[in-house]
């Protein structure tokens, strides 16, 4: 199900988005009257492969989507994750191509929406939006290559540990509303190999798991365990784009 139409956004809510705070209120101009704020939930998927991206998401606190690669017998493996330091849809592309992957709301949320087209006029005529978008469309190709690497050479561990890391990030809160479901499928794994790794870590009372939701209780022991992939992304988006990485 598509994501429905809440409300028009006002000044006051476009904090909750760390890109469309760092362009200000002159740039963010070019498309305001454009941004509307919407309601999605767990599960609804923004694009599918092949499709026009006609429409470009941003994400609120506490909202995450995921751009997932899709199998031909339709499997998916996760490319990367988005929350409020982000966008989804008409990052790169001038226009509407179709898309390669598939978007879906992991955690679901406000997001604020946008038609593409008007996202592309705006990078056209405002210089501060062009190089705002460029430096963020690196961090989103880093992050890529960075999963890539990741799959072929860590173990399930230290990947869950990163992807937890990067989800309570996003999120903004210790308990994360998830199910073992979504991050075998997130993580390409079988739902019993999520639950052998979720056991371990809740016996070194790293986590507390409870059907649904995840809560991060010690997050030093979690970043000793993740891989190298979570600093490397991290160090690199803030050296790119300083004016919006997370607080944490």
């Amino acid at each position: 199900m598509r994501a429905a139409i809440q409300t028009i956004a006002s000044e006051s809510d476009y904090c909750a988005n760390r890109l469309l705070v760092a362009l200000g209120r002159k740039d963010r101009a070019l498309i305001e009257p454009h941004l509307l704020l919407r309601l999605v939930g767990r599960g609804q998927v923004l694009f599918e492969p092949g499709e026009d991206v006609e429409t470009t998401y941003f994400p609120c606190r506490g909202t995450m989507g995921s751009l997932l690669v899709v199998s031909a017998d339709g499997r998916e493996v996760e490319a990367a994750t988005i929350g409020c330091e982000g966008a989804i849809g008409g990052i790169v592309s001038a226009g509407h191509k179709p898309a390669f992957g598939r978007a879906v709301i992991q955690i679901g949320g406000p997001v604020f929406s946008v038609p593409t087209a008007r996202l592309e006029d705006a990078k056209r005529r405002s210089p501060v939006f062009h190089d705002l978008f460029s430096r963020y469309a690196d961090v989103l190709l880093a992050q890529m290559m960075q999963s890539v690497a990741c799959n072929a050479l860590h173990s399930i561990e230290a990947r869950c540990s990163r992807w937890l890391l990067s989800t309570q990030d996003r999120v903004g809160q210790s308990v994360i509303p998830l199910t073992q479901e979504a991050l075998a499928e997130m993580l390409g794994v079988q739902r019993t190999t999520v639950t052998a790794v979720a056991q371990a870590l809740q016996a070194r009372d790293l986590i507390r798991y409870t059907r649904g939701r995840v809560e991060i209780l010690n997050r030093q022991g979690i970043e000793k365990i993740a891989c190298e992939c979570y600093a490397a992304v991290e160090d690199h988006f803030e050296k790119l784009l300083p004016e919006v990485a997370l607080d944490r």
